[in-house]
């Protein structure tokens, strides 16, 4: 009877194994994808940011051709990234902090730039903006003094 639950227990322990042998693949597989895709829109978009350039004199005021030259470089601060954080994941097999705190700082940024630009704020939207940007620059550099790479 033991031997017969003791080989019950070593089969389901090795189908386990596999099972999270699979998991591990699929999950490396994916992140494989997810770099792949987030590289090439990096490239495109930098190649297509390049190319935009020339829009930037021949628009009907210098305002909106900087307007759209910002929009696109802000956006690949953004991928860059989201591509740093996928990278780190993929070698780490986790994700720091800093690095969210990174990508919301940058899109952020962006996304209140954006809208200076189309002159759609207002004085107190400005100050709210500001804090927010704010407070997710003092939580990254609370987890940079705080990292567990630094404690240990």
């Amino acid at each position: 009877m033991n031997g017969r639950n003791g080989s019950l227990t070593s089969s389901s322990s090795v189908s386990q194994d596999l099972l999270l042998q699979a998991y591990r693949r699929a999950i490396r597989l994916v992140f494989n994808l997810v770099v792949v895709a987030l590289l090439v829109g990096l490239f495109v978009g930098a190649w297509r940011t390049f190319l935009e350039l020339g829009f930037t004199f021949t628009e009907p005021t210098v305002r909106l051709g900087l307007k759209e030259l910002v929009t696109n470089v802000l956006s690949l601060v953004v991928l860059l990234e989201l591509v740093r954080a996928f990278v780190e994941y993929f070698e780490l097999e986790r994700v720091r902090l800093e690095i969210l705190l990174e990508i919301g700082i940058a899109l952020a940024l962006r996304e209140f730039l954006l809208l200076l630009y189309e002159a759609r704020l207002s004085g107190m939207d400005v100050f709210f903006w500001g804090l927010g940007i704010l407070a997710l620059v003092a939580g990254r550099t609370l987890a940079v003094q705080f990292s567990p790479r630094r404690a240990g």
